[in-house]
């Protein structure tokens, strides 16, 4: 296993989702003795300078050519300054601070869904609504090898559960229904920050019933 350099690029799928291997297939745990290591330990770090560049708030190892069930995610309170704070408090979107997460597992998670917009560093024209639980409650091992339970809700159980669907090979457009894509350019500019109800409401235009 070859660590990348800091240039590395996220896997760009685009509309040819199904042609790559490494991001559709399940991902390898790693042992205690691999997470500790010299190369796990760098790896992690590249891959933060990589999510950091895109920018994104997560990138799993897949994402970069690797077969690992390792992800990392960040949503920065720099990020959120920009952002109005009635949209941030719907969302339920609080700062994260850096971490890494290896061989996750969502043991539990709430009965609600609620659907918004998402894009992926992997798959950047497609962009559509992805209805995702409230709430989870996942284990994993940190990059320590020390083992961590974590819950989470809104925002941040969306981005854990985005990044956790990558090491079983699934990706965001597989829980999105084709009718909700919108270009870049519509996301940026009426979508990206829209309100719960107005996304809601688009999406029962486009598949004709609720998320």
């Amino acid at each position: 296993m070859s660590t990348p350099s800091s240039e590395t690029k996220p896997i760009l799928c685009h509309t040819e989702v199904n042609s790559n291997i490494i991001l559709r297939q399940p991902c390898r745990k790693l042992s205690a003795d691999e997470i500790v290591s010299d190369e796990i330990q760098t790896l992690i770090q590249t891959m933060k300078v990589t999510m950091q560049r895109a920018p994104g708030v997560g990138l799993a190892a897949p994402q970069i050519g690797l077969s690992m069930q390792l992800v990392v995610i960040e949503d920065a309170e720099e990020r959120l300054k920009a952002i109005d704070p009635m949209i941030l408090s719907e969302r339920q979107r609080k700062p994260v601070p850096f971490h890494a997460l290896i061989n996750p597992v969502i043991i539990a998670h709430s009965d609600n869904k609620i659907a918004y917009f998402e894009g992926c560093l992997s798959c950047l024209s497609h962009i559509r609504i992805v209805p995702r639980y409230e709430s989870v409650t996942v284990t994993c091992l940190n990059e320590k090898a020390e083992p961590q339970e974590i819950m989470a809700q809104g925002w941040y159980a969306r981005i854990l559960q985005h990044e956790i669907d990558h090491l079983s090979g699934v990706l965001n457009i597989d829980r999105a229904h084709p009718n909700t894509e919108v270009s870049f350019e519509d996301y940026k500019t009426k979508w990206m920050y829209a309100s719960r109800s107005d996304i809601h409401q688009f999406y029962f235009e486009q598949v004709g019933k609720h998320p």
